[in-house]
Parts: C-alpha cells; sequence; structure tokens
C-alpha cells in the first residue's frame, strides 16, 4: 500500500502468516505508526484474573496445560482462540476508535482481529467520514507456518501443533473475512505481497461479500477448520 489515501488499516490474519512483517512495510513506505494488538491483549490479561474476566484466560488459566496446542485437539485449541477473540472484539473497537482521534496514520495489527469486529470498524470510518480499510493474510499452509515460527523462534522447539492451528484459524478468518465483505490476500509469494496489499480492493458495503471463487461453504468440514461457520450479523 505505498500510496496511501486511508487513515488507518486493520491488518488480520493467524500467527506466523507475516502480518508483522507486512506491517511494518507498509508503515515504513507511508509513515504509518504501527499499533500491536497483541500488547493490547497481553496488557488486558495482565490486568485480569481467570476468575474476572475468564474469555480471556482460557490459554493462561488454573486448568490450562503449558502448551496447550500440545496438550489439548486442534479443533478445540481453535474453539477457545475464536472466543478469546470475540471477547476481544469491544477492546479493538476501542483502539480504532482513539486511534481516530489522533491525526497520524496507522496500521493495527494482530491474530486477534476478528473479521466482524474489522468490518464495524470499516462502518465506523464510513459513518464518521474517515478511511478506514481491512485486510487479512491468509496461509492454510501448516508446514510453511511451522517453517516461518521455526525461523522467527529457532529456540522454540516443535510448532506442529501450534502451526496446525494456525492454519485452521487462518481458514477461519479468510472464511469470515469474505462473509464480512472484507478482502483476503494470500500471503505468498513473498515477493508480490505488497504489490496486491496495494491492489486489494475496499471493504465491500455491509452484507455484501466479495466475490471468492475459493470460499468454502458453510459445513465445517469443508474449509478444514472442525468450528462452524458464522455468518456476519
Amino acid at each position: 500500500m505505498p500510496k496511501r489515501t486511508w487513515e488507518l488499516v486493520l491488518l488480520g490474519g493467524a500467527s506466523g502468516v507475516g502480518k508483522s512483517a507486512a506491517a511494518a512495510r507498509i508503515a515504513g513506505a507511508t509513515g504509518a505508526f504501527v499499533v500491536e494488538f497483541d500488547d493490547v491483549v497481553a496488557a488486558l490479561q495482565e490486568l485480569t484474573t481467570a476468575e474476572q474476566h475468564p474469555a480471556l484466560h482460557h490459554f493462561d488459566g488454573p486448568t490450562a496445560p503449558e502448551r496447550p496446542e500440545d496438550t489439548w485437539p486442534p479443533e478445540r485449541v481453535l474453539e477457545l482462540q475464536i472466543a478469546t477473540a470475540e471477547a476481544l472484539e469491544p477492546a479493538a473497537l476501542g483502539v480504532v476508535r482513539n486511534r481516530l482521534t489522533v491525526p497520524v496514520p496507522a496500521v493495527i495489527e494482530g491474530d486477534y482481529l476478528t473479521p466482524a469486529v474489522c468490518a464495524r470498524a470499516v462502518a465506523l470510518g464510513r459513518a464518521t467520514g474517515r478511511d478506514v480499510r481491512a485486510v487479512f493474510l491468509h496461509d492454510g499452509d501448516a508446514e510453511r507456518i511451522a517453517a516461518n515460527y521455526a525461523a522467527r523462534e529457532p529456540a522454540g522447539g516443535d510448532r506442529t501443533g501450534r502451526a496446525e492451528v494456525g492454519a485452521r484459524y487462518s481458514h477461519w478468518l479468510a472464511d469470515e473475512a469474505r462473509r464480512n465483505g472484507l478482502p483476503v490476500v494470500d500471503c505468498r509469494p513473498w515477493n508480490t505481497l505488497a504489490d496486491r496489499l496495494d491492489a486489494a480492493p475496499d471493504a465491500a458495503p455491509s452484507g455484501t461479500p466479495h466475490a471468492a471463487p475459493d470460499a468454502a461453504p458453510d459445513a465445517a468440514a469443508a474449509d478444514g477448520t472442525g468450528v462452524p461457520s458464522r455468518r456476519a450479523p
């Protein structure tokens, strides 16, 4: 997105698909400020306990294993990850509202940005005359995500389970983004990602999903996530 016309971009996608690198590239080309939503998530988790806000502590509560992705079935981890993301939607919208009070362009990126809240952010921008964009990066290949983890966290050990959950979450996010009329951009090939992000269309009007010949049907088994798809509100 080298030619900036927007004021705020929300960049969503699963962990390990390249959001941080893409956000840094967008910021470097446009002078935008990068907001890592993971920092907001960490702050909220630090300020609450599992008893006070259980929806934010599925993975660090008293009954959670040290590495849930290696202990629980991937379907269970995915279900809890989606539940956590949905619980964080008010916080994400709060960040958007705050950034729109600052005359500095920004890119908000994070694993826990849901398509539903990004669609609401785009609608808020339209209602207030501000140019808010949202796009989701997608890579549904668990082996590639695992390789990304290995390169990024060489001392992290085996990340097969985490990558499997990431691939399933990426499929879920992509499907939900299309349902909410938001563009989905494949991460590969990397050398053309910047150009493809630049060419990503604006969000469709509410309730009008983009045409997506490869979008999965409603059945959970069809998209490989094991979690039923949710319709946009």
